[in-house]
């Protein structure tokens, strides 16, 4: 029995995965407390909420996001289950007890306040990267990210629609209090966190997939297999504007050859089609 469970803790990398996620909750409390929280940088989410509610109400932070997310958690639990919010346990006790023992780090390192734009890139690294490595690894963050799945899974809009529009009005509610440039700081920091988060659970497309309709297909293929040595794979399709059988021919190309290979086959067919997606992972099966 004993074995057979840490045989399924090796299989899922569970250790590891939550050594990843306190290490990304660890991350996003320094965030809050040496960049959001003296800024008073009001760019939505649960952070948002508790600058707003210590300000308004004098609610430490920390005792803030703790009932918070503890009062989400029970709902998502009690609604949707279990299951679908068992990811977001550990961040629900975890990040406002980083918070807390972070918030003294200000008394340490003095950040420049009047470099607002500076403070409002790096908020957004250091938030896009704890919330990424949570996602990456199959957690949650809790809080509102739990609202817009239960919204999600009991209305079935999406759970993009809600955090956009719960953030929206939460940085509304930071400019109304904090003035209304505090709309052009979250804008910014949103912009940049989305960025980061996309990075990190996608990594940097290292290569390109064209794919790619010619008349010339005998010159094209020649030159991807013997001049570029890339494979090819080629498939049937019907073009739903003339209603004509064609082919198409579908290779992986480095990031690096993008532009010699897209002039290539212009200069071969001046006439040719093809559209360019980003790759991230190639994998064998067998």
């Amino acid at each position: 029995m004993i074995t057979d469970f840490i045989l399924k803790i090796k299989e899922k990398k569970l250790i590891q995965r939550y050594g990843f996620l306190v290490l990304a909750q660890f991350i996003g409390a320094i965030s809050y407390n040496l960049l959001f929280y003296p800024s008073k940088i009001v760019a939505g989410g649960a952070n948002g909420l508790s600058i707003l509610v210590e300000s308004i109400f004098h609610i430490p932070p920390y005792l803030f996001l703790l009932v918070f997310y503890v009062i989400i958690l029970i709902i998502a639990v009690v609604t949707i289950g279990m299951e679908k919010t068992s990811g977001a346990v550990v961040a629900t006790f975890i990040y406002p007890l980083f918070v807390d023992l972070t918030s003294g780090l200000t008394s340490i390192i003095d950040i420049n306040k009047n470099d607002i734009l500076l403070i409002c890139l790096f908020a957004g690294l250091l938030s896009g990267l704890a919330n990424g490595i949570t996602y990456k690894n199959g957690f949650s963050s809790g809080g509102l990210s739990l609202i817009s799945q239960i919204i999600y899974e009991k209305f079935k809009i999406s759970i993009s629609k809600v955090n956009y529009v719960i953030n929206i009005v939460i940085s509304l509610l930071g400019a109304l209090y904090f003035g209304i440039e505090n709309i052009v700081y979250s804008v910014i920091i949103l912009f940049i966190m989305r960025i980061v988060i996309d990075k990190v659970l996608l990594g940097i497309s290292n290569n390109k997939v064209f794919y790619i309709i010619t008349s010339k297909q005998e010159e094209v293929k020649k030159y991807i297999k013997n001049e570029l040595g890339h494979g090819i794979t080629e498939f049937d399709v019907i073009s739903g504007y003339e209603n004509k059988n064609s082919q198409v021919l579908m290779t992986v190309i480095p990031t690096r050859e993008y532009v010699k290979f897209k002039e290539m086959i212009q200069k071969i067919d001046k006439n040719s089609f093809f559209v360019i997606t980003d790759s991230y992972q190639m994998l064998n099966g067998s």
